[in-house]
């Protein structure tokens, strides 16, 4: 079934945009279903510059959508976004698609030789490039030959002498705001998201239209709930699939406002804004959390609004879950997805929720667990996780390898260990990377971590696999605490048996060291392989 038909078949959805069912465009789509809903003049950003009404967003979109065909880029080429957080963002990702060009929005926290590769890889025609970021494309420009264009956005205070480049809002300014859209239909390539490269040179998973509107239908309003009245803030940044659906796709779907931050999440930061805007819908990773609830700063229940909060990422403790909902009022839904399927595919939800789990599968959605001789395990036993639905990536750009290594017919293989229990909920044990075994038995890291946080002197935990001195694995625990200058000896066996306490003795740490933090990804992902690197380079 293509993903048209299954837009109207699974969702009750039209999938129709212009006069021919064949026809299908996310972009034109969302913003006309707001404009024929009457929400013209309704908010649906506010970032730090101020508020963009639904009828401002439309025009703009158009404009930037225009000024591209006006630049001569074509369908189907590509336009490399490193915006950060602003009305900036939507804009441009929502023209780019709107002119059936594709987007390619990337981390705004990598390197020069990061965004030389997928400038390359992607042979993108146009940069369009926050001015806080444009020093680290300054020098690589030149060096990709496919890249024509440069657009800068540019905040206050101005950094940059940008003579020799388009201004984001000079190029729209000076543009008409026809209503021309693409005719692209739901299989249409649309945006690409690069993945994380932790395992070698970053994957650009192609999506397609109609994805972005089946994550709204089957999770982003029946699952998380999201309605038209919510306001919603997301910590997780516009350019990884978790926050694009988050601060776009759900909320433009239903016609809801989007407060954004331009600026790195601080547990400050966001207090502020809780503090600021009446946020309903609160969108996080679990090493937020923990630094949210350990922040003296932190609002109090009667100052913030929230109906609602949801985490990915990482597994989510059920010890932060327990805390967040005794202070807010408010439970943590916790679910994961991943950029190979859009967004959140597996999830706890209203009435369906269990505390130390990642939940069972959103509707529309199927799972399997596989063993190690590629046959599906029983309930209770460790496998690695496969995931079938309608929103998986076509394919990496460029990658034959690894795409037929992933995408395994209508199933994606993920990388990450479950357990799935008797009640149908499933149990993160972490990436296959991360496993270790103990005298012979699988140790999840996930749960010797959930173990030590929930210590009341613990902030954050990672745990690897580390060699003994019979060259034995064990496990070997890397610690935050909430307050440093607890750090002792003493301390080390009190934690060593509270895990002895919570779970099997041979999954005790062996050692334990405190840090002043961990090792983590732009999402906010523990690199346990850094930390396993460590023991490589302590013996070398």
């Amino acid at each position: 079934m293509k993903v048209a038909e299954k837009i109207a078949a699974e969702t009750g959805a039209d999938p129709v945009v212009g006069e021919s069912p064949q026809y299908y465009n996310f972009a034109a789509d969302v913003l006309r279903l707001n404009l024929d809903a009457g929400r013209a003049n309704k908010p649906a950003y506010i970032d730090a510059q101020g508020t963009c009404t639904y009828g401002q967003l439309a025009d703009r979109v158009s404009r930037f959508g225009a000024a591209l065909r006006g630049l001569g880029i074509r369908r189907e080429e590509r336009v490399l976004m490193a915006l950060t957080d602003t009305v900036d963002w939507p804009t441009a990702f929502l023209g780019c698609l709107k002119a059936g060009i594709i987007a390619v929005p990337v981390n705004t926290l990598l390197t020069e030789a990061d965004y030389h590769f997928m400038l390359t890889n992607s042979r993108a025609k146009a940069l369009v490039v926050s001015e806080v970021l444009f020093p680290r494309f300054e020098k690589i420009i030149a060096q990709c030959p496919d890249l024509e264009h440069v657009v800068v956005s540019r905040t206050n205070p101005h950094i940059l002498d940008a003579k020799s480049y388009r201004l984001f809002e000079d190029l729209i300014g000076g543009e008409d705001a026809d209503d021309y859209t693409a005719p692209t239909v739901a299989d249409d390539m649309a945006f690409w998201l690069y993945t994380s490269g932790s395992t070698g040179k970053p994957k650009g998973a192609v999506h397609v239209h109609g994805s972005l509107k089946l994550t709204a239908d089957l999770y982003g309003t029946p699952v998380a709930g999201l309605k038209e009245s919510d306001v919603v803030h997301s910590v997780a940044k516009l350019f990884f699939a978790y926050g694009l659906g988050n601060a776009m796709t759900f909320p433009l779907s239903v016609g809801a406002t989007t407060v954004l931050n331009p600026e790195r999440p601080t547990p400050d930061g966001v207090a502020a804004l809780l503090k600021k805007h009446p946020i309903t819908m609160f969108f996080a990773v679990p090493t937020f959390y923990a630094a949210f609830l350990n922040n003296p700063q932190a609002p109090q229940k009667s100052e913030v609004k929230l109906r609602c909060c949801i985490s990915a990422g990482e597994a989510l403790p059920e010890e932060i879950a327990r805390k967040w909902n005794e202070r807010y009022g408010v439970p943590i839904y916790d679910g994961l997805g991943t950029t190979e399927m859009l967004h959140i595919f597996l999830t706890n939800r209203p009435g369906a929720t269990k505390y130390g789990t990642t939940g069972k599968p959103v509707p529309g959605y199927e799972i399997k667990l596989v063993g190690e001789n590629g046959q599906p395990v029983k309930k209770g036993e460790i496998g690695e996780m496969y995931s079938r639905g309608p929103t998986a990536a076509v394919m990496y750009w460029a990658n034959r390898e690894k795409s037929r290594s992933t995408f395994q017919g209508e199933w994606t293989r993920s990388g990450d260990k479950y357990i799935e229990d008797e009640d149908g909920y499933f149990i993160c044990c972490g990436r296959a990377d991360d496993m270790l075994k103990v005298s012979g038995i699988y140790v999840s890291p996930f749960e010797v971590e959930a173990a030590l946080s929930s210590h009341p002197d613990v902030l954050e935990a990672a745990v690897v696999g580390w060699h003994d001195e019979q060259k034995l694995i064990k496990p070997r625990a890397f610690v935050v605490l909430k307050d440093a200058g607890k750090a002792s000896d003493a301390l080390v066996v009190v934690l060593q048996e509270h895990v002895k306490q919570k779970l099997a003795p041979y999954k005790y740490p062996r050692w334990i060291e405190f840090r002043t933090e961990l090792p983590k990804t732009a999402t906010g992902k523990i690199q346990r392989f850094k930390l396993r690197a460590e023991e490589q380079s302590a013996s070398s």
